[in-house]
């Protein structure tokens, strides 16, 4: 019994529960501007939101798997606990869950792409390619610097525009604008990533961006992604494309601080909480953005 709790506990630290938020974001943000449209399909924002969490889940079990047999994960790792690194899972164990997970997220795929037909399809295809790629593979992306580029297209671009598009049936100007917000903090998460492993991934001959850049700007990399993030939604409003009250999103900017006076303050391990914040500032951000247009709706009514 105590050894089947042990084996759930190592599942629980592979799926890294605290990344979720990051992949619920962008699904939210689209929903938000579907249901402002009265186009809101509840089957549709949940299949998208499921299979978001679970394409989520399997890069980080790619991740896991993938970084140990490079070498990169050592026993001074920084971050939270690696279960291949650590021995509570065994390679074939944790290849075998990223299978299933990422089966799973594409036979969600398939109910998707009925909705919004074959760019879904082409979409759900690279998400998974590009998750697994990332640490995987002959080419893998985190290792030459690629990172917040796939980041900020999948986490952004096609979690919004993606969950939008299967609602709507099109992707409206509101609709691309918004993808800029969620895709902008997810990157920022990867970056917070990367600069508190800078020097085991130094060590390890991972390339990532903030090993190119060196610590000083990396840091400015994130400061500039978060303040990225926030700046659209003035800009959005003043063109017309969200209402006003779609600030209200900006109620999410304490997170936001706290989260960039440890990047700025704090180096290795605390760097953590950080991660976790930015992970939540994106979440709160799109929820607070879907209150807004709420209150938009009622004002008006």
């Amino acid at each position: 019994m105590a050894h089947t709790h042990i084996h759930w506990q190592a599942w629980a630290l592979a799926i890294r529960p605290r990344t979720l938020p990051a992949g619920a974001a962008g699904v939210v943000m689209g929903s938000a501007l579907a249901w402002a449209e009265g186009r809101f399909r509840l089957g549709a924002f949940l299949a998208c939101l499921a299979a978001a969490l679970l394409l989520q889940i399997g890069s980080n079990l790619a991740n896991d798997v993938f970084d140990f047999e490079r070498g990169t994960d050592t026993p001074e790792r920084l971050g939270p606990t690696r279960v291949t690194q650590s021995g509570l899972l065994s390679p074939a164990q944790v290849k075998g869950g990223m299978a299933v997970v990422f089966g799973l997220a594409a036979l969600l795929g398939l109910y998707v792409a009925s909705l919004g037909g074959w760019p879904i399809i082409a979409v759900g295809i690279a998400a998974i390619l590009a998750a697994v790629a990332y640490t995987g593979g002959p080419f893998p992306l985190g290792y030459h610097g690629l990172g917040e580029l796939f980041v900020f297209i999948f986490f952004g671009l096609a979690s919004v525009a993606g969950t939008y598009f299967v609602q709507a049936g099109a992707v409206s100007s509101a609709a691309w604008w918004m993808t800029l917000p969620p895709g902008f903090i997810i990157t920022a998460i990867l970056v917070v990533n990367n600069l508190r492993d800078i020097d085991l991934d130094r060590k390890g001959q991972k390339l990532t961006l903030a090993v190119r850049l060196g610590e000083g700007l990396t840091k400015g990399e994130y400061l500039a992604c978060m303040s990225a993030a926030y700046l659209v939604l003035p800009l959005a409003a003043l063109i017309g494309v969200v209402p006003w009250w779609a600030l209200l999103a900006w109620l999410s900017l304490p997170l936001a601080f706290r989260a960039t006076r440890v990047v700025w303050t704090q180096k290795g391990r605390p760097l953590n909480a950080a991660l976790a914040d930015t992970g939540l500032a994106a979440l709160l951000f799109s929820l607070l953005f879907w209150v807004g247009l709420l209150v938009s709706r009622t004002m008006k009514g």
